[in-house]
């Protein structure tokens, strides 16, 4: 890419202020990137595989086990009102 890169869009665009001093390294610094991406443009990857993570991930199961909860009634217990096994609270909306 041998387009010079305008500093000023480019900043007004990501909502930079930017010093003079900093257009100049961030020009140069952008001008690096946009070079190494060229170089990348250049490999051959006809034969690689697209991948959307450099790891491959699956994910993992566990069987669902029906367990006893036993701590359901220590809590209601605790609980200013209650109806049966559910908090009983204030109505918030109006009927």
């Amino acid at each position: 890419m041998s387009s010079k890169i305008n500093i000023d869009s480019t900043a007004e665009l990501a909502r930079l202020n930017l010093k003079p001093n900093e257009r100049e390294k961030l020009a140069q610094d952008l001008e690096k990137i946009l070079s190494y991406v060229d170089q990348l443009q250049e490999l051959d990857t006809k034969n690689v595989p697209p991948t959307s993570h450099v790891l491959s991930l699956e994910n993992v199961f566990r069987s669902d086990q029906v367990k006893p909860c036993e701590i359901r009634e220590k809590v209601l217990d605790r609980a200013p009102k209650r109806d049966g096994k559910f908090f009983k609270v204030p109505k918030v909306i109006g009927s």
